[in-house]
């Protein structure tokens, strides 16, 4: 239920109904609310239209507990901070930005909670500007008092919330970090020296402390964006090329849509990246380049490895979900499952005489221990609500099983001990029966009331009969009114146990997940180059760029079927062309031209093959 000025506020976001109650004579108040079970609906609604929101619930169990049950809030949902795949966009990072106004350099620092990503980087605000345009966070923290200055730099697109300045101390965040981390020092990180981004980033694990996320050992490493690795392309520049959307209608598409042919999540967040941010680094765009190729080339692998990369799901995010313990037990299934393909998917890189593929294969950790250890102790198929019971496999837990045989089978057992007591006693007539005063009682008529053993305890005299209760069924009573409550305890702290288990492993998980959402990437570059005709630049340290027969990758994917594309040839360098001047009316290709050449240098930059008949970037 919300009240007042947050009623108003959720009931024109959500759509529900706004009513009003007397409070008075002279006064009223207004009221909006949903069903608490409706939460996963109206969550992230809130959420995406930029509010905050509060998670309360009991925090002891009501049973074990006289007087008032203790409340209190588990967790601060905001537009950076979030967990919840209903909230969570699969294809695109969701990163909580922090930002620090250092006396000399500005830091940022950059975390995705949903995968362990963390990035830190300090500059000038121009640089910073230019990251948080590229890397889009949800939302961003900043000190209180510099609001002028935030707005003037990097203006009021952002959803933003202030701290106070002593939460961006260098000195407290640096022991922050360090302590978080489990080092002496960030050299190890190659951060030691960013004062500025140190602020920025230990401002981010206190914000998590704030908003009630404490469980982040997913979050493992911390790593410095170089201004000099990359590429920076600006705010105007990503509209301009239309990286990531068209300005236009809605059924153009962007560039990142039409070399975007990823089969997991993590793929796909990590070509956005790449093509937020293109590499300077020539060994490692042949490193790409080379992978390409080779996948071009034997079709047969490329499709074998592709088939078990699509098996592999969002690795990144099921991890995030084991070291927070919210991972549910289908997503255990979903691990396992996933570490299967990763041990085939090793195999298959290993079996190729391409370097690049082994280089990529050493990076990977198959977890046959994980794998079997989740194929012990989870069924199949499970609940995937563990207060549901149905979670932890047969053969896991002796006294599990033994309530779940109760549970199931209870009537067979009184039965069992009803044929047993008929045969000893002699009594053809007994019967077991249940009430809520006595519980479960055996019954013997007044005809064979003189066969009733010793050790038979009687409780109630009826005019053609007498009621009697055993030890042994008192005993057994106990266990089927208490079975199923024991199971779901039971299941509890078995499948706890286990989580908490696999949460040692999850920076080996991570750092397979790395690997997988590179080679996603390759495999997609090699598709969409196979598909479009797509050639290998030759990308060295020369002055030149020429392009020979080049396209506009995203133009000629609209153009009606059987319509060809008008292709150009474009060279410039210091000697001859440094200046083109171009010249036509309007709508003869000017703009699709200049914007074809810079895509083209942009794909070398990622590794792509290029839309030209070849190119030397």
């Amino acid at each position: 239920e919300t009240f007042g000025d947050d009623a108003v506020k959720a009931s024109g976001i959500l759509g529900i109904t706004l009513t009003r109650r007397a409070n008075g004579s002279a006064s009223y108040v207004e009221l909006a609310g949903f069903p608490y079970h409706a939460i996963d609906t109206y969550l992230p609604k809130l959420v995406r239209a930029g509010e905050r929101v509060a998670i309360c619930e009991q925090l002891e169990d009501p049973k074990t507990v006289k007087g008032l049950v203790k409340r209190g809030v588990i967790e601060l949902v905001t537009p950076g901070v979030v967990m919840g795949d209903n909230i969570l966009s699969g294809k695109e990072n969701t990163y909580l930005a922090s930002v620090y106004f250092g006396k000399q350099t500005t830091g940022v620092a950059f975390l995705d909670i949903s995968t362990g990503e963390f990035y830190v980087a300090e500059g000038t605000d121009r640089y910073v500007d230019k990251l948080l345009s590229n890397l889009a966070p949800k939302e961003v923290i900043y000190q209180r008092g510099c609001d002028e200055r935030f707005r003037q730099e990097f203006g009021t697109r952002w959803y933003t919330y202030r701290l106070d300045e002593w939460v961006f101390g260098e000195e407290v965040n640096r022991e922050k970090l360090c302590k978080h981390f489990g080092t002496r020092s960030l050299k190890g990180f190659g951060i030691d020296h960013l004062t500025s981004g140190i602020s920025a980033a230990g401002a981010i694990l206190y914000y998590l402390e704030f908003t009630e996320h404490r469980d982040i050992s997913h979050v493992d490493a911390i790593s410095r964006i170089d201004e000099d690795d990359y590429v920076w392309i600006d705010k105007f520049t990503i509209r301009n090329l239309e990286l990531f959307s068209s300005n236009g209608s809605r059924d153009r598409c962007g560039f990142a849509d039409v070399i975007d042919r990823t089969l997991t999540p993590m793929g796909s967040r990590r070509l956005k990246r790449w093509v937020a941010m293109p590499v300077k680094s020539i060994e490692e765009i042949d490193r790409r380049l080379d992978v390409v190729e080779h996948f071009t080339t034997e079709t047969d692998h490329a499709e074998a490895v592709r088939e078990q990369i699509a098996l592999v799901g969002d690795l990144e995010r099921i991890v995030s979900r084991i070291a927070t313990g919210r991972i549910l037990p289908r997503e255990l299934v979903q691990l396992k499952n996933a570490l299967t393909a990763v041990d085939t998917l090793k195999s298959l890189l290993q079996s190729t005489d391409a370097d690049r593929l082994h280089e990529l294969a050493e990076g990977i950790d198959p977890l046959a221990e994980v794998r079997e250890r989740i194929e012990r102790d989870i069924y199949p198929d499970p609940s995937n609500q563990l207060q549901k019971g149905g979670v932890i496999a047969p053969g896991v837990d002796p006294e599990l099983d033994d309530l779940r045989r109760i549970a199931l089978h209870g009537k067979e057992v009184l039965d069992t001990i009803l044929r047993r007591e008929t045969e000893r006693t002699g009594i053809p007539s007994l019967k077991i029966s249940y009430n809520n005063v006595f519980g479960y009682y055996i019954e013997v008529t007044n005809t064979h009331r003189d066969k009733v053993p010793d050790g038979w305890i009687r409780k109630q005299t009826l005019v053609n009969a007498e009621r009697y209760i055993t030890a042994e069924l008192k005993e057994y009573e106990e266990k089927i009114l208490t079975a199923q409550e024991r199971i779901e305890a039971i299941e509890a702290r078995l499948y706890n146990g286990l989580v908490a288990r696999l949460a040692e492993y999850v920076p080996v998980i991570l750092a397979d997940a790395k690997v997988i959402a590179r080679l996603d990437c390759l495999l997609a570059f090699t598709r969409v180059a196979r598909e479009n005709h797509y050639n290998r630049p030759v990308v060295d340290d020369s002055l030149t760029v020429e392009i020979i027969q080049g396209r506009h990758p995203v133009i000629e994917k609209e153009l009606p079927p059987g319509t060809p594309y008008i292709s150009n040839s474009v060279t410039l360098d210091n000697e001859e062309t440094q200046v083109m001047m171009i010249t036509g009316p309007n709508m003869a290709g000017k703009s699709a031209l200049l914007r074809q050449t810079a895509l083209n240098v942009l794909m070398a930059q990622i590794g792509c093959f290029v839309a030209a008949e070849s190119a030397r970037i």
